[in-house]
């Protein structure tokens, strides 16, 4: 039987599988900080001065245009403005932590009619709205848009998404989020992927980096820090001096399938038990193994002349076997995990969609030792 098989994705797989254990990441990105995150804003615009690209219904358009001119002293007779140079969006932004008044952030626009591009097109002034309905921010200047759409006498070329548009720091500040963190007396450590194992190793790393029991991991997701006295209203220097640290990061066995491109990742730490697969022609076997060897001799512990001392070693090992019709095999011995199978396989020319049948086969018979996530 033929097989064909993109061999760059075999060997990123295997890079994964086989690579050396995480090293230590330093604390500040693996945790946050309670009270320091961000907060969406978001707002209805109006895009002027397109190329006759805007919105070709009033609906969108046209209340908009005749409310805002009658407020700047226009007298409009109609309530349905059209001008196709005109296009109905959505702004939107994050705001971020300990963001003053007078900064600038990045604000998106995108059209929400049927606007075919907001290239050349300005912003007009809009407010921009959080969760709880006050305006933070306010946003207003020329789009920059990274597409086109271009099209004429039955043809037409385009490029990214010309409707959805960048103001880069065309957002200014208007209003603080409230954060007293200076005068705290604790600090709240969450975890951006909760483990027990994690949280102990951060608990544990904080107390010997600050000399003392400050930090207690409370659950998976959470270590609370309590302010030690030589830092108080000194804050700042403490989430300095420990976001700093290394903390050697835990996570699960976790095998990751997306069938649609083919993509299979596979965590170091993937154990699978004594099994043998049949795939088509494939043969797979991995066989776990004890070796008892007992020794009879005198304890160099004891005194001479004591009795002899009977000892018992064990030894474990693990053989994988691969082959295929053709004369091939391949065998990996001693301590076998799913990236040697993966290897092996791949050494035999197996594509990607057997890979992800066999892992789904395994699992269900229950000897791969990990969780299986299908995307």
């Amino acid at each position: 039987m033929r097989r064909l098989f993109p061999v760059k994705l075999a060997l990123c797989v295997l890079g994964v599988a086989a690579a050396a254990p995480v090293g230590a990441a330093r604390l500040k990105d693996i945790v946050s900080i309670k009270g320091m995150r961000d907060n969406p804003l978001i707002g209805y615009g109006i895009v002027v001065g397109l190329k006759g690209t805007g919105d070709s219904k009033p609906e969108f358009t046209g209340l908009s245009m005749t409310q805002m001119l009658r407020q700047m002293g226009v007298d409009v007779k109609s309530d349905r403005t059209e001008s196709k140079n005109v296009a109905a969006v959505v702004v939107t932004a994050t705001l971020p932590p300990f963001a003053r008044t007078g900064s600038k952030i990045d604000v998106t626009v995108s059209s929400i009619g049927d606007a075919k591009s907001l290239q050349g097109g300005t912003l007009l002034l809009t407010p921009l709205r959080g969760g709880d309905k006050n305006v933070y921010v306010v946003a207003q200047g020329p789009l920059s848009v990274g597409g086109f759409a271009e099209g004429g006498g039955g043809a037409s070329s385009g490029k990214n998404h010309p409707t959805v548009g960048m103001l880069p720091n065309g957002g200014l500040v208007e209003r603080e989020v409230a954060v007293d963190f200076a005068n705290r007396t604790s600090l709240r450590l969450a975890l951006h992927n909760p483990d027990f194992t994690t949280a102990a190793r951060v608990a544990k790393t904080v107390n010997l980096e600050l000399g003392g029991l400050y930090a207690r991991a409370r659950d998976a997701a959470t270590v609370d820090v309590v302010i030690p006295y030589d830092f108080e209203g000194g804050i700042v220097e403490l989430v300095a001096q420990i976001e700093r640290v290394p903390v050697e990061a835990d996570t699960r066995a976790r095998v990751v399938v997306n069938e649609r491109t083919g993509t299979i990742v596979v965590g170091e730490a993937v154990r699978i038990s004594s099994v043998a697969v049949a795939h088509g022609n494939l043969t797979v076997e991995i066989r776990n193994t004890e070796t008892r060897t007992k020794t009879t001799g005198p304890d160099p512990t004891l005194p001479e002349g004591s009795p002899v001392k009977t000892t018992e070693e064990v030894v474990k090992e693990t053989t994988l076997k691969v082959n295929e019709p053709g004369d091939k095999l391949i065998s990996v011995p001693e301590g076998a995990t799913l990236g040697d199978v993966v290897k092996a396989l791949n050494a035999l020319g197996v594509t990607p969609r057997d890979l992800i049948g066999i892992l789904q086969a395994l699992k269900s018979q229950g000897a791969l030792q990990s969780e299986l996530e299908i995307l």
